[in-house]
Order: C-alpha cells, then sequence, then structure tokens
C-alpha cells in the first residue's frame, strides 16, 4: 500500500469512528510504529486529524456546519469530474433526469449540456444556470422554488410541493457524507427533506460522491446506502469502502484519475 493510501485508510478510519490508536493500526495495516506516526503527522500538519498520546482523533466540521458553495467548488476538482464523466454516461437522449444540489453535480451538469431532448428537474440555483448559459430548444428546465441553503440548494416546503407531482428516470443525488452507519447525508434537515421527496420521485437513484465523503456523517440521513442503485466515486476510495459501498449498493463505479472507469463492483 502507497502512503498516500495508507494516510487515506488512516484518515478514513479517524472519520468513522471518532479516534485511533497506533498499535490498532500498525497491527491492521503491517507497517511499523513509526511509519504510523509519520503518518498521523503528516494528517495532523494539514489539519486532518488532532494527534493525541498513543494516536489521534477527528478534527472535522461538525454534523450541522455546511460549507458554502464557493468553499466545496475547489475541492477534489480532478475527482468531481472524473466522477461526472462516468455519471453523465448513465444519461440517455429523451430522458428525464432530476439533479440535487452541490458541487459535484453542478460539475456533473456541465456534462449534460450537449445531450439532447432533455428534461431537467433542479432544485440547485448552481445547476439551473449551468443550463441557461448553454441553451437547447430541446431541452426544458425546472427550477423548483425554496428556501436557499449556503450551498444554494432551493429547499422547504415550496420546493417539496414543487417535486411531488413529478417522475423522473434518474435522480442524482449530492451528498456531504456517506457511511454504513448513517447512510447518505446532509448538514441541513430542510435539503434532508427535499432530498428525500427527489428520492422518492425518480426510478433510479445514482450517487455521485467523492472518497472524502466517505466517514462523514451530517445531522440527518437522505437515504440508507442500499437504496442507491448506483454509486460513482473515484479511485481515491480505499479498498475497505468500495467493498463495503459494492456490498450496500446496487452498483459501485469507480472512476479513474485518467477519466476512465477504475472498477466497479455489484451488490448482493
Amino acid at each position: 500500500m502507497l502512503a498516500q493510501q495508507r494516510r487515506q485508510a488512516i484518515l478514513e478510519r479517524v472519520r468513522a469512528s471518532g479516534g485511533v490508536r497506533v498499535a490498532d493500526l500498525v497491527r491492521e495495516l503491517g507497517v511499523s510504529d513509526m511509519t504510523i506516526r509519520r503518518d498521523l503527522e503528516v494528517l495532523a500538519e494539514r489539519g486532518l486529524v488532532a494527534k493525541v498520546h498513543g494516536g489521534a482523533t477527528a478534527t472535522g466540521p461538525g454534523s450541522t456546519e455546511e460549507p458554502g458553495f464557493a468553499a466545496k467548488s475547489v475541492r477534489q476538482q480532478l475527482e468531481k469530474d472524473a466522477i461526472a464523466r462516468e455519471a453523465a454516461r448513465l444519461v440517455r437522449p429523451g430522458t428525464a433526469v432530476a439533479l440535487s444540489a452541490g458541487t459535484t453535480i453542478w460539475t456533473l451538469a456541465r456534462h449534460l449540456v450537449e445531450i439532447a431532448d432533455l428534461t431537467v428537474i433542479t432544485n440547485s440555483i448552481r445547476v439551473a444556470d449551468v443550463f441557461h448559459r448553454a441553451p437547447r430548444a430541446d431541452r426544458t428546465v425546472v427550477l423548483t422554488g425554496g428556501v436557499r441553503t449556503p450551498s444554494d440548494a432551493l429547499v422547504g416546503p415550496v420546493a417539496v410541493a414543487a417535486i411531488r407531482r413529478l417522475h423522473v428516470d434518474t435522480l442524482f443525488l449530492g451528498v456531504h457524507g456517506m457511511s454504513v452507519r448513517a447512510g447518505f447525508t446532509t448538514p441541513n434537515l430542510l435539503e434532508a427533506e427535499t432530498d428525500r421527496e427527489l428520492i422518492a420521485c425518480a426510478r433510479r437513484l445514482v450517487v455521485p460522491a467523492d472518497h472524502t465523503k466517505w466517514g462523514l456523517v451530517g445531522i440527518s440521513t437522505i437515504a440508507e446506502l442500499s437504496e442507491a442503485h448506483v454509486v460513482v466515486t473515484d479511485d481515491g476510495l480505499c479498498r475497505q469502502a468500495r467493498d463495503e459501498l459494492a456490498a450496500a449498493a446496487g452498483e459501485l463505479i469507480v472512476a479513474g484519475s485518467d477519466g476512465r472507469a477504475a472498477g466497479s463492483g455489484d451488490g448482493p
């Protein structure tokens, strides 16, 4: 295992459990005590963990902290673009799709602008703007109303009422975090309600989410991992997490950094 992969595995373990012990990591990863301590030092210098005696603890955001769109849009750009390319391959001309809010979904929207005869339902101001800037006569875009969140999602009763009587072929759902215990989560309670309504109106649920979302838990669960027909992630996700996602979701697609699918797995 390369140092970068090992550190990612350590970080995901910290996020999932809240803390790790050096002795446990030495046994599980099969490396020396000194190697693990160096890894924790690197992660601590980046502000990703807090070093404590004998191990490290989580230092990430709380379950209700919601970064703004601008802050999230500069994170994991290469990974999000690779994920978006793979997710876009799931869309066929002449279909109706729903796109939730989030920077990964916004990136996906830019890969969908050339698809013919598309109907798009979205509660994202940013996503709607992507299609507005690349108009097509054969495309219909419906932007729900609602209360605006820091991630530029429109949520709440108005959004829910607009979505409730709609029916789409596929929903592409952006998430704040994903874990075996909590499923797909968000730090915004109103957004969770709106996202659940989007899921109810879709025949197929696709969740595009980069590897940093694994182990993050927002305050509200949107859906269980098993509710996703497809999860599209990047090759930065560690093997254990891939196995857990593949076992829970209908299908796992792993986008390679070169823009090609790095691998996939099918659930039970």
